[in-house]
């Protein structure tokens, strides 16, 4: 009956990674808004998906009479499949968004869970070893999940959320944990131990990463940003002055004429949910050649309401900048850094000026 699936055995692993690398395809066609309900819906979906299948294969390999020799029925070979698509859509929706959010500093460690899934699939060979790697990166994907979600619902960002996002992560793994024993009592206990203390540390360094400012705050992110000689607010538009760049000047710090005695803009839109409302800071900040390091010259904040599909907009001026590199850091009121403009002014007037509408 099942004869056309005698090839999966032969390439589970290669099936598994296929399954992750499908996750991330179908999340960059699906999520559009953190706070959308069908964005919510799928996340919880490939939780369940994730849950599911690791206490499915988990009662099977607990309640086996098989001897060793025997080989697993072929629709079970299904089930890690399914588990590493379910965790490849959660990493790749977390990345998405989290890259959306921050500097590619803020987002390395998922790139180290995303790497982490891939070497897991080969060392991690005997199941009560994969039942650990899997249900550690079960509990990330729910605390990483609880962060983005818990502040949508209580309408603000900072400790509170962040501290209440892991508190709903315990509880939702320690529900997990309690049914994992009871459909397989005996083989958990033989790995309570490294699960428990493999989460443990897994919250222990989400936290470091929040506390130290590596995490962005998410669900709020910075969906553009830029530098002009001139930006005005007309209508419901804004307008962007600047020279025009050629598209690999994207890989580059640009150059920025400004005339002498003339101001430059740093424009911003940050998206944040509907109902929360934060402030969003501008710091300019002049390289010191003599000290050789970066010296904070303003700090400007102001406040913004989420709701609107393009990101709360606004702008802050530097009048008069002074020749050399310059950078402008985007980052919430507690500090956590949303983006960066980095550039270098030259006092010269600008060379063919244009404008274009920001959003």
């Amino acid at each position: 009956m099942y004869a056309w699936l005698s090839w999966i055995p032969r390439y589970e692993r290669q099936l598994s990674a296929a399954g992750m690398i499908g996750g991330f395809v179908t999340d960059n066609f699906l999520f559009r808004r953190v706070d959308l309900p069908n964005t919510q819906i799928i996340f919880l979906v490939y939780l369940a998906v994730a849950a599911v299948t690791i206490l499915v294969l988990h009662s099977i390999n607990s309640h086996s009479t098989r001897t060793p020799e025997e080989k697993p029925p072929r629709w079970q070979t299904f089930l890690p499949v399914a588990t590493q698509f379910a965790l490849g859509g959660l990493w790749s929706g977390f990345l998405i968004f989290y890259t959306r959010s921050a500097v590619l500093l803020a987002s390395w460690p998922f790139l180290v869970v995303l790497a982490a899934i891939f070497i897991g699939n080969e060392v991690f060979k005997r199941y009560y070893e994969r039942l650990v790697f899997t249900a550690t990166l079960l509990f990330f994907g729910i605390f990483s999940y609880a962060i983005v979600t818990v502040p949508i619902y209580i309408h603000q960002i900072g400790v509170f959320a962040f501290l209440l996002s892991g508190l709903a992560a315990i509880a939702a793994f320690t529900i997990f944990l309690w049914v994992l024993f009871l459909v397989g009592r005996k083989s958990f206990v033989q790995s309570r131990w490294p699960i428990i203390g493999a989460s443990a540390a897994v919250y222990v360094l989400i936290n470091v990463f929040w506390f130290t400012n590596i995490l962005p705050p998410l669900p709020v992110a910075l969906a553009k940003s830029g530098i002009y000689t001139d930006v005005k607010h007309v209508g419901d538009k804004y307008i962007g002055t600047g020279e025009p760049r050629a598209w690999y000047e994207a890989f580059t710090t640009p150059v920025v004429h400004v005339a002498a005695g003339q101001p430059l803009y740093a424009y911003t839109a940050v998206f944040a949910p509907v109902k929360l409302s934060t402030s969003i800071t501008h710091s300019w900040q002049h390289y010191d050649d003599k000290r050789k390091r970066w010296v904070k010259v303003s700090n400007v904040s102001y406040p913004i309401n989420g709701g609107r599909d393009g990101g709360y907009r606004g702008y802050t001026i530097k009048r008069n900048p002074s020749a050399g590199e310059w950078r402008v850091d985007f980052a919430t009121a507690d500090g956590h850094l949303l983006g960066r403009e980095r550039f270098t002014v030259e006092q010269t007037p600008p060379t063919n000026p244009a404008s274009q509408t920001l959003d």
